[in-house]
């Protein structure tokens, strides 16, 4: 079949050709949007999942409603190795300037623009010669300038919030991997969509991260979940399933026979990434419709050497010795959630010599807490990766140490 009309799109943060499943949550966002844009409190929402569950797919569906809705956008993603203010600083200037393009410089714009100017001076940005601020604004003293992010954040967010109403304009602020953020970073985020859902403010936050981030936002604010909600973006059910690698497929007159999708359903267990692999694979590998149950065992070969090489060993290079023997244990004794004293009894350990490596592991976004006690991947079908990579997997004891 011709590879060109492929309609499979597997990829980090790739749209699938049939988004199926997030019906509710998409709902919820419009309703969310809906009553932020007429000045009713609701909660923001922050998406949990596991990777390839697309999450990132969802958030961008998410923005396009939001804009089609009218509200001015900014899309962040979170990394592990930037502060949150370098971060959001340029992504807030730009939405400053879009609203005073709006009509022209008003008041709320300037002072926003003027508390931003301050708040750049209290993050210790390094920039580089060659780098400017781009604001022509005196610093308003007394305002986001204290040095404390907990007390800045929310003062320009109100900023911001009062610039956007004056306007007659409402802010949606999205957020990609939120959990990379710190806890003050986390937050100062908390209290700053706190003192916005007091003031009723056009802004709101959707963000998206890993399964422990609800656990990290109670953490960080014990108000958190009055603040937000936390939809669980899971896998898709085998009918859903079905519906996604179908549907493409037929409207490019391409059929799957019901056992080929069985098949595909088995070894992705649902997650909408691995769907997306097998059935572009299955598409390029098969010469004609319909896709058969040998054509699925045929591609199967080539999807897990792509997921070994590209999926599965981005991660696994970031791991230190002593974090893959600690995961290599876990793969040990299954996909299910595993708790820490049955991975230090397989690796002749204790239990209190393996939390620094359990910490670090969790502070990587490769395992969460589902349960006090219990751990698992977050990367759905990795304990199987971790079998083929560590085939012979010989115990050193002092790996840890």
């Amino acid at each position: 079949m011709d590879p060109i009309k492929n309609p499979f799109s597997p990829g980090a943060g790739s749209p699938p050709p049939e988004l199926v499943g997030r019906d509710p949550a998409l709902e919820q966002a419009r309703i969310l949007l809906g009553r932020i844009k007429n000045k009713r409190p609701e909660k923001s929402m922050l998406l949990t999942g596991l990777r390839g569950v697309g999450k990132t797919v969802l958030l961008n569906e998410i923005e396009q409603l939001a804009i089609r809705e009218g509200f001015r956008t900014i899309f962040i993603e979170a990394h592990e190795n930037i502060a949150l203010g370098p971060l959001i600083f340029p992504y807030l200037r730009t939405l400053l300037f879009d609203l005073d393009r709006m009509a022209g410089m008003s008041h709320k714009v300037k002072r926003g623009l003027a508390v931003l100017r301050s708040f750049i001076g209290t993050i210790k940005m390094t920039l580089g010669s060659e780098v400017t601020i781009g604001i022509d604004i005196e610093p308003e003293r007394g305002s986001a300038d204290s040095g404390d992010l907990e007390i800045d954040l929310p003062n320009l967010f109100v900023a911001i919030g009062e610039a956007a109403e004056e306007r007659k304009s409402a802010v949606a602020i999205l957020i990609d991997e939120v959990q990379y953020f710190s806890q003050k970073e986390l937050g100062a985020l908390i209290v700053a969509m706190h003192k916005i859902q007091q003031r009723q403010l056009p802004i709101l936050l959707l963000g998206a991260g890993l399964p422990l981030l609800q656990g990290l936002a109670g953490e960080a604010k014990s108000y958190a979940e009055r603040l937000f909600s936390f939809p669980d973006i899971g896998a898709l059910s085998q009918e859903e399933a079905a519906i996604a690698l179908k549907e493409p497929a037929q409207a490019v007159g391409v059929h799957f026979d019901s056992a080929a999708l069985e098949e595909i359903f088995r070894l992705t267990k649902g997650y909408p990434y691995f769907l997306q692999e097998w059935g572009y694979q299955a598409w390029n590998i098969a010469e004609s419709s319909p896709v058969t149950l040998q054509t699925i065992q045929k591609a199967t070969a080539a999807v897990i050497r792509r997921l070994d090489q590209n999926f599965f060993r981005v991660r696994f290079d970031r791991l230190t010795p002593s974090e893959k023997n600690f995961l290599r244990a876990m793969a040990q004794l299954g996909p299910s959630p595993q708790r820490i004293g049955d991975v230090a009894d397989i690796l002749n350990n204790k239990t209190a010599s393996l939390s620094p490596v359990r910490a670090k592991l969790i502070k990587k976004g490769m395992i969460f807490s589902p349960a006090y006690g219990d751990m698992a991947f977050t990367v759905p079908l990795f304990d199987e990766f971790m079998v083929r990579v560590m085939p012979e997997w010989p115990l050193i004891p002092n790996i840890m140490v």
